[in-house]
């Protein structure tokens, strides 16, 4: 699991500005990640671009109107996004998504969009990020990983964090097992969610309300830079699920 030697570097991608549906997201973040963008050198080879799910979501027309004078309006909305409630207080569902993610209100987000209006989750999050990632391949000529990210809670841990919703050219999990730590034992059950861990570090340089929507990590492993997949990696099955 080494990284690159030289550790790991994130940078915010600024510039990018308002997205609406219908724009051609990754010709916005080429136009960014130029020569002259906020990132020292631009794209290059080896990064991974993080992009938040609420861009994608904004450019794939993910947008549904809410009444806000509706109290019920946000729970139909996240009612018709789930395949299962999991539990209820209030006005708070944990659901299950068609994409099998387990998480707060069905992923429905009022934040940074227009009033009256709630962001839903991509419908193919993993083959979101596969086409942003083989159109900034044509426009700029760059093998780079791609992550959409998201904020999500933790069972039993307050606080949220971003974690990934989808991947390309990126590795989801990292398998250490039958490989030795750092005494020569063998570790028999640890696998490593890179891919939540560079959506958490590339947070750190967005924020949630600078405006920010994308940042890239550099120093990657090149061992991490694989076809990935959250779907197939990162999603639990309910087989190996303790508490369903």
């Amino acid at each position: 699991m080494t990284r690159g030697d030289g550790g790991l570097a994130v940078h915010p991608v600024v510039g990018i500005g308002a997205v609406v549906p219908g724009d051609d997201l990754a010709g916005v973040l080429a136009c960014a990640l130029g020569p002259t963008s906020s990132v020292p050198g631009g794209l290059a080879d080896g990064d991974v671009l993080v992009v938040t799910q609420k861009v994608v979501s904004k450019a794939e027309g993910r947008l549904v109107p809410v009444d806000p004078d509706d109290p019920a309006a946000k729970r139909r909305v996240v009612e018709s996004e789930s395949v299962r409630v999991v539990r209820r207080r209030g006005d708070l569902l944990i659901s299950e998504t068609r994409h099998g993610f387990v998480c707060a209100n069905a992923g429905v987000d009022l934040s940074n969009v227009e009033a009256g209006t709630a962001a839903l989750l991509p419908v193919d999050p993993d083959r979101s990020a596969r086409r942003i990632r083989a159109d900034l391949r044509r426009r700029l000529g760059v093998e780079v990983g791609v992550v959409i990210s998201d904020t999500f809670g933790r069972t039993w841990r307050r606080g949220v964090t971003d974690v990934a919703i989808g991947v390309a050219g990126v590795a989801a999990v990292v398998d250490l097992r039958g490989t030795p730590d750092a005494t020569g034992r063998v570790l028999e059950a640890t696998e490593v969610c890179v891919a939540d861990e560079l959506a958490g570090a590339a947070e750190l340089v967005m924020g949630k309300d600078r405006g920010v929507p994308a940042a890239v990590v550099r120093g990657v492993a090149p061992a991490w830079l694989r076809d990935g997949s959250v779907a197939e990696e990162i999603v639990r099955p309910p087989s190996e699920d303790l508490f369903r």
